[in-house]
């Protein structure tokens, strides 16, 4: 099939938000859409969006979208001509890359040969250097001996980063603080490298502890073109992964910025780059520094295309049929600012611990961009990343774009399922990253948020508004959804509980008003919500039922309550102690390394295993004391959240775990 010839069926070997994407511009451009998707995936969205759909196999992605012959051959019997893969899965890999070629199957992205020179990433610094792009001082060689590299990592300087020689998105690097350190963190990352990449080479690169993450989007076609689009901002991590990122780059003077995109386009002129990719640059003190290069569409490629108009799933199809790119350099405009969100299934506090499961309410807000790949009856699936949705805000300003961000993330709903809402919402008005002072090493705040004052009082309002909360057939004045009164007066006592907290509130109603904080505000009750006139705006709070409670959504939170009896006794723990002894899985995941031996004294701080989940491994510490009683997993085992892991014997302090 020659290059020229328009694509008629794409195949997307992808799953999740980025395959609805993709689908969304191949069928505005007439192109036929086949979908993959493996047993966890047969009802996702991205399923009932294209246009066919095949199934790949097991729910593990080594079983499905990783498996390259079963790709392949879905591919030639669907009679796909081209291949999108996505981000992730196979779409760095360069033998898939090539394979497609072979068969005569366009794959929408570089070649094999420009894949394997950036994804060495040894290699692609060593390139880069040649072509005058700057790089971190660092070790990048192939002897992999483990005095070599402790010798290197002296010559390095502390702090450094251990990287995988093969990785990408965060995963298989450590940042060492120390040579005692050194051992340890080098065997982690050689461990995370080869189960995701299957190569456990790696890197050391000087660390830089208040730098700048900086990307620029460049683009190349098939007859000699290459131009940027503008750049983006992406120092707002979480273990070495972006959560907000914005373009274009703030507070870059120029000439700089001008010379960073220059140097993207000379690094992807040295592999003859096609398609689109990102150039990963370090920004420090005026002074930019070559990390890697993404040999892809990035996950955050939607704030370029808010600033700039264009589709850049529309350019990668236009490459891929051999026409010229749509823009010269000169005709590049970027108008206002963008700026993206990363929605996750995950336990902030806890960690950021990956979280998996359905989805019983959602509404988007409206007046944002949307990039998703699951709606309410859907469900996050343990088996593959956790992110749920890319909400993406534009306007004229950066302060303009944050704000409707900051507006959407309070008035998103969804539920049960945990998720990263409220941290989002928190960082869109955190007065750091709205002056543009964080870095890549800011610490993200991530402890508990506390319970906002008027959360109390709007579950009491909901209990005493809600008939249809009165449990059937009961005649106890205190289980009356609309509280216990006395008198002609409305005066209403609730009982409402969060946890073990229970707070007994009284509520004063006059004309449909509540009275709070000294005032009276109005306030008007749906079938699933509350609305409130604060001021001279009618503020929303959906409230969802769940379970014997209710959840109450505010400030982007979803907090559950529940009503109860006031007359309750709260129940004793003295039977609690020996739940404690259990070591419970805090999520889904393969247990990748099993540190201890039943019988075994462990010391508080002691690693017991170690969990992968969703591609980061995790580390389950002792937090006291003990002695191993008996091991309930072997290496390799796939684990159930809550499933019990390590039991302690019986002491006076049972240990306790946490996750890192």
């Amino acid at each position: 099939m020659t290059a020229n010839t328009p694509i008629k069926r794409l195949l997307i070997a992808n799953r999740g938000e980025i395959a609805v994407r993709v689908i969304k511009t191949a069928r505005r451009l007439g192109i036929h859409t086949i979908a993959l998707y493996s047993d966890a995936d047969a009802n996702a969205m991205h399923v009932r969006d294209a246009d066919e759909a095949w199934h790949l196999g097991a729910a593990p992605a080594r079983e499905s979208y990783l498996d390259t012959a079963k790709v392949l051959a879905i591919a030639h019997a669907a009679k796909a001509d081209a291949i999108h893969p996505g981000y992730g899965f196979l779409s760095e890999n360069s033998d898939f890359a090539s394979a497609c070629e072979d068969l005569g199957i366009r794959f929408i992205g570089p070649s094999g040969a420009a894949i394997l020179a950036m994804g060495d990433k040894s290699g692609a610094k060593a390139l880069m250097q040649a072509a005058g792009v700057p790089v971190l001082p660092g070790y990048h060689g192939a002897d992999q001996s483990l005095e070599l590299l402790r010798d290197q990592a002296r010559q390095t300087g502390f702090p450094l980063l251990i990287k995988a020689a093969s990785g990408g998105g965060g995963k298989g690097m450590r940042r060492v603080e120390g040579l005692a350190e050194f051992d340890e963190a080098l065997a982690v990352v050689k461990r995370e490298a080869l189960a995701a990449f299957g190569d456990d080479h790696v890197l050391l690169e000087r660390y830089l502890p208040r730098a700048r993450h900086v990307e620029v989007q460049v683009f190349a076609d098939s007859l000699g073109n290459a131009i940027y689009l503008g750049d983006r901002d992406c120092s707002l991590q979480r273990r070495h992964q972006k959560v907000i990122e914005e373009a274009p780059a703030p507070d870059i003077p120029a000439p700089l910025r001008q010379r960073m995109g220059e140097a993207a386009v000379a690094a992807a002129r040295a592999i003859d780059y096609r398609g689109a990719g990102t150039i990963e640059f370090l920004l420090c003190e005026g002074e930019f520094f070559f990390m890697e290069m993404n040999t892809r569409l990035q996950v955050e490629h939607p704030v370029t295309e808010c600033v700039t108009g264009q589709d850049l799933v529309a350019w990668q199809l236009a490459v891929a049929e051999g026409k010229p790119l749509p823009l010269t350099q000169e005709e590049v405009v970027l108008r206002g600012h963008a700026v993206e969100a990363r929605l996750y299934a995950e336990d902030v506090p806890a960690g950021f611990l990956p979280a998996s499961g359905p989805i019983h309410w959602l509404h988007w807000p409206m007046g944002i961009r949307i990039d998703t790949g699951v709606g309410a009856g859907d469900e996050v699936s343990p088996y593959y990343d956790p992110m749920i949705a890319k909400l993406v805000a534009h306007g004229q300003s950066r302060a303009e774009a944050f704000a409707k961000l900051a507006e959407a993330l309070g008035a998103l709903t969804l539920g049960p399922l945990v998720h990263n809402g409220a941290l989002l919402l928190r960082l869109c008005q955190e007065p750091e990253v709205l002056a543009m002072r964080h870095h890549t090493q800011w610490p993200i705040p991530t402890g508990p948020l506390p319970i906002p004052a008027l959360a109390w009082p709007l579950a009491a309002l909901w209990l005493a508004s809600r008939p249809d909360m009165t449990p059937p057939g009961s005649s106890s004045p205190w289980q009356q959804a609309r509280g216990f009164r006395l008198g002609s007066h409305k005066r209403w006592t609730v009982v409402v509980r969060m946890g073990d907290e229970r707070r007994t509130l009284t509520l004063d109603e006059s004309a449909g008003t509540f009275e709070w904080q000294g005032g009276h505000l109005p306030y008007a009750a749906g079938p699933d919500h509350l609305r409130l006139l604060q001021g001279k705006t009618w503020q929303r709070y959906p409230v969802q039922a769940a379970g014997q409670g209710f959840v109450l959504q505010i400030q982007g939170r979803n907090i559950p309550f529940c009503e109860e009896d006031p007359l309750h006794q709260a129940p004793s723990d003295q039977h609690h102690g020996s739940d404690l002894r259990e070591v419970r899985a805090p999520m889904h995941g393969i247990l990748v390394a099993l540190l201890v031996d039943a019988g075994q004294q462990v010391k508080r701080g002691q690693p017991l295993l170690v969990l992968e989940a969703m591609k980061m491994e995790h580390s389950l510490k002792a937090e006291r004391d003990g002695v191993i009683e008996a091991l309930h997993c072997r290496q390799g085992d796939q684990v159930s959240q809550g499933s019990v892991l390590v039991q302690f014997a019986q002491s006076d302090e049972p240990a306790e775990v946490s996750a890192s």
